[in-house]
């Protein structure tokens, strides 16, 4: 394992002086996630937005925006500007709490638009819940609608539903619900801002020498002991959540960044080499999906396909109606599949867009003739190429 610090290492056995790796740069990356948290967007005197320090984030991220990335944005803050509103101190209940998401979510997605609107960017509002990302069939909506969103070069502005969250079914925090919208929308890089400049590996607020690092090459167990044991008096809280956040981020292939957010324009502060926090994976998203659907789920049925179709296949198509000779299984949507040929042998796998009674309705049918068939639109593509892997042949 290799491990870059900002400045000189102080005797950290792990650690690898003086082997410097390069972090790469922001121009590289196409679809970026950023996360926001309540104590840099809300001033929590006055229950109100930092106008100022999100107009300049909104910058950076038009910035991004302007040369042609997909940006999402993971923000919190609901609760924290719905309880002033609402007049609501101290200690929340549960329902208070969800009153106050409903309340404070209204004036957060008006910030944000409103924010964006002046770079002529339109915002999307998207709250998420833990089954959103968990339950395959909601998880494949959540991942069109966002899809669709980035085509449209619209901006997501993603929450934790917290009106109809609980303690037992919630993420619990947005650095999580941060990484699972990365693996969701395929993104290359996830930003974390934070309150503070990265991992260190050791608690700053304890020890004076404590360094900055500023690449992590790979999720160690030494590297989550920096961030503290969860029954550790010395655990940092917020950053045992960001570890994993980024455990669960290089895992789908995206780098991840956790940079000080107290700064105006922290984005374009990374860009310019501003302290901060690399962890790096050596893999992409697509390749990481890919290995994902070839290797790690369950088969709940095969589709058989023409000639025509393996042939389209192996030049990198989606597979259409057209091309399906045969259905075997009981499948739901989202369910992964094999893809055989006129011979059974199967030539790769993937998530299949219809459950098995509606595929085995338009096989061998034209994509524009699904609706007429089924008495709704449906996908065109039986399988997509982005949720297929194919066998080396």
């Amino acid at each position: 394992m290799l491990v870059s610090l900002g400045s000189s290492c102080v005797g950290a056995q792990y650690l690898e002086p003086p082997a410097v790796t390069q972090v790469p740069s922001l121009t590289r990356f196409n679809r970026i996630v950023v996360k926001v948290g309540s104590s840099l967007l809300v001033d929590s005197s006055r229950g109100s937005v930092k106008q100022s320090w999100l107009e300049a984030l909104v910058a950076d991220v038009a910035a991004l925006h302007q040369r042609g990335a997909n940006v999402l944005v993971v923000s919190s803050g609901a609760i924290a500007l719905g309880r002033t509103v609402a007049g609501l101190k101290g200690v929340l209940k549960l329902e208070d709490s969800q009153a106050s998401a409903a309340v404070g979510q209204i004036a957060l997605a008006s910030e944000w638009s409103q924010a964006l609107r002046k770079h002529s960017i339109v915002a999307g509002q998207v709250l998420l819940t833990l089954q959103d990302t968990e339950e395959r069939r909601r998880y494949l909506n959540a991942r069109a609608t966002l899809g669709r969103l980035m085509a449209m070069r619209a901006v997501p502005i993603i929450n934790e539903n917290d009106t109809v969250a609980t303690t037992e079914i919630r993420y619990g925090d947005n650095d999580r619900l941060a990484a699972r919208v990365a693996t969701m929308a395929s993104a290359d890089l996830l930003i974390l801002l934070s309150d503070v400049a990265g991992l260190y590996d050791a608690p700053p607020s304890h020890h004076a020498h404590a360094r900055l690092l500023s690449v992590v090459e790979r999720v160690t167990p030494e590297i989550e002991a920096m961030a503290g044991g969860a029954a550790s008096e010395l655990s940092r809280g917020g950053m045992r959540t960001k570890i994993e956040a980024a455990r669960m981020a290089t895992a789908a292939g995206a780098h991840m960044v956790i940079a000080d957010g107290r700064v105006d324009h922290p984005i374009a502060r990374v860009a310019g080499g501003g302290r901060c926090t690399w962890f790096l994976t050596a893999s992409n998203p697509m390749a990481a999906r890919k290995i994902w659907i070839g290797g790690s789920l369950e088969l709940k049925g095969a589709v058989f396909v023409d000639a025509g179709a393996a042939a389209a296949l192996a030049r990198g198509k989606s597979l259409l109606p057209a091309g399906v000779t045969r259905v075997d299984g009981v499948f739901s949507r989202g369910d992964c599949v094999a893809i055989r040929d006129e011979r059974g042998a199967e030539i790769g796998r993937g998530l299949i867009a219809y459950d098995a009674l509606h595929a085995e309705r338009i096989r061998g049918r034209k994509s524009r003739d699904i609706a007429h068939i089924l008495g709704t639109a449906g996908r065109a593509e039986m399988i997509h190429r982005d949720d297929m892997a194919l066998t080396d042949r």
